[in-house]
C-alpha cells in the first residue's frame, strides 16, 4: 500500500472589487513537496463571469490564469519567479493580494495522487 504525502492547495479566485470582498472561484493551484508536484488548473466560465461582473476583460484573466500555469510548469521562458523551487513558487502564487486574481489562504491534506486530488478538488470547488 502506498504512503499517504501531505499537499497544500488553494482556489484561485477572481475577485472584480477588491473593496466588496466577493469572488468567484475559477481555479486550484495544489503543491505536494514529496513527489515533487506543483499544478494549477483552472476554468473560464465567460457565462458565469459577466453575470457576476460585466466589466472584466476576459482575455486579461485568462492571461493571468496561464501565468499561474506557466509559474507552476517551471523554466527558463517563464519568467524569473518560474526558476524558485517548488515551495517558494506555490508560496509566492498563494501570497495575499489585493488584485482581481486572489487564492485562498492555504488548505492541507493527504493524499497518494497529487494529480488525481487537483482534479478532484477542481471538481468540488470550481466547476
Amino acid at each position: 500500500m502506498q504512503e499517504k504525502k501531505l499537499f497544500e492547495y488553494a482556489v484561485i479566485r477572481i475577485v472584480p472589487r477588491v473593496e466588496r470582498e466577493e469572488f468567484l472561484n475559477v481555479g486550484v493551484i495544489l503543491y505536494c513537496r514529496d513527489q515533487k508536484f506543483l499544478q494549477s488548473l483552472y476554468h473560464i466560465n465567460e457565462k458565469r463571469i459577466r453575470l457576476f461582473c460585466d466589466q472584466l476583460d476576459i482575455e486579461e484573466i485568462e492571461e493571468y490564469l496561464k501565468t499561474f500555469e506557466r509559474i507552476c510548469s517551471g523554466g527558463i521562458n517563464a519568467g524569473p519567479i518560474a526558476r524558485l523551487p517548488l515551495a517558494e513558487r506555490f508560496r509566492w502564487l498563494t501570497a495575499t493580494r489585493s488584485t482581481i486574481i486572489q487564492t485562498s489562504k492555504v488548505h492541507a491534506g493527504f493524499t497518494i495522487n497529487p494529480a488525481e486530488t487537483l482534479n478532484k478538488l477542481f471538481g468540488q470547488l470550481v466547476l
